[in-house]
């Protein structure tokens, strides 16, 4: 099969394409024929070697596909050949292989794709629509300020929906451009603000009376989230998600003690630790069907053939998409 290996760590030219034997499922395990998969910022700071964990090299990056069932393993139930599936490796740890014409997943990460979604589209709620959706149980948006940074982006983009759909008092969106923050108006955000300008925290405060967001949910790191903090009312918090962050993150004194004594508080989101195979068909299901009704909106900010997916990574870290950036076969 063909696939795209990352052969050494720096640029987008270390994502080569080669051909390599179509991989073997295992007892519980399902092939599927990929139809899209899903490109995201940890995978261009693996590249790197700027991420949390080094890749082995060679290795073929991407963790989420949508697609046809191709094979299934012998203990496998409920799963049958010809199906529409969303496989969610990442969910099981598996964060390889997705860059490729075919994947291996275990079943019980293996979620149904209602006919009237598309791949690309069901890809773009897998990381990012499941992050988003837990994102809003852990710091819940009913009857509060929010601001959602990069409120164009794959995560962001659904959160501001899924905020405004869950009874958010305001939505305040923050985005690096006037077409960014136009955009994400036209999902729902009430207003949007620039975190690019000097001092746009005060701008947060003038759109909350004075008071600033109840809750910040930040994925951009560096002075952004610094920056947010002066945004936080108090008793707020600073919800800290995304790989951006894991690069770029820096409180200093200053900034704690106006913690302390506004009470606020800074809390760690990753999506991956609170998904069982329960709690992932069951937010995968959820989002699913919101966005084939149509009450969800799915952006899909570029999609690339899988021979180009070191242009997928150029575009991605361009920080110029919105929404998800998918390949496909």
């Amino acid at each position: 099969m063909k696939a795209v290996q990352l052969v050494g760590f720096g640029g987008p030219e270390t994502l080569v394409v080669v051909d390599v034997p179509t991989p073997e499922v295992g007892p519980r395990e399902v092939l599927i024929r990929v139809k899209a998969s899903g490109v995201n910022f940890a995978e261009t700071a693996m590249r790197q070697n700027r991420y949390a964990m080094t890749p082995p090299l060679p290795s073929i990056l991407g963790s989420e596909v949508a697609g046809i069932v191709e094979a299934v393993g012998a203990e496998v139930e409920g799963v049958a050949i010809g199906d529409r599936v969303a496989g969610s490796a990442f969910a099981a740890g598996q964060f390889f292989g997705g860059y490729a014409e075919y994947m291996v997943c275990d079943v019980d990460f293996v979620t149904p794709v209602p006919a009237d979604l598309s791949f690309e589209h069901a890809v773009a709620l897998m990381v990012q629509g499941l992050t988003a959706f837990y994102l809003l149980e852990r710091a819940p948006a009913v009857g509060k300020q929010v601001l959602v940074s990069a409120a164009a982006g794959g995560v962001g983009s659904l959160l501001v929906q899924l905020a405004k759909r869950s009874g958010a008092g305001q939505v305040i969106a923050a985005a690096s451009t006037e077409d960014k923050r136009a955009f994400a108006c036209s999902l729902g955000a009430d207003s949007a603000v620039d975190y690019t300008a000097d001092g746009w925290s005060q701008a947060v405060r003038d759109l909350t009376g004075g008071a600033g967001a109840d809750v910040i949910y930040e994925s951009v790191g560096g002075a952004v989230t610094r920056e947010s903090l002066k945004a936080l009312a108090p008793l707020g918090e600073l919800v800290i998600f995304g790989s951006l962050n894991i690069l770029d993150f820096n409180l200093g004194v200053p900034d704690l003690l106006g913690m302390i004594f506004q009470n606020q508080s800074v809390t760690g989101f990753a999506t991956v630790p609170l998904l069982t195979p329960q709690s992932l068909r069951d937010g995968l299901t959820h989002l699913f069907t919101m966005a084939a009704s149509g009450e969800l909106k799915v952006t899909i900010g570029g999609v690339f053939p899988l021979e180009q997916a070191g242009e997928a990574h150029r575009a991605l870290e361009s920080r110029q998409t919105r929404g998800k950036v998918v390949l496909v076969p």
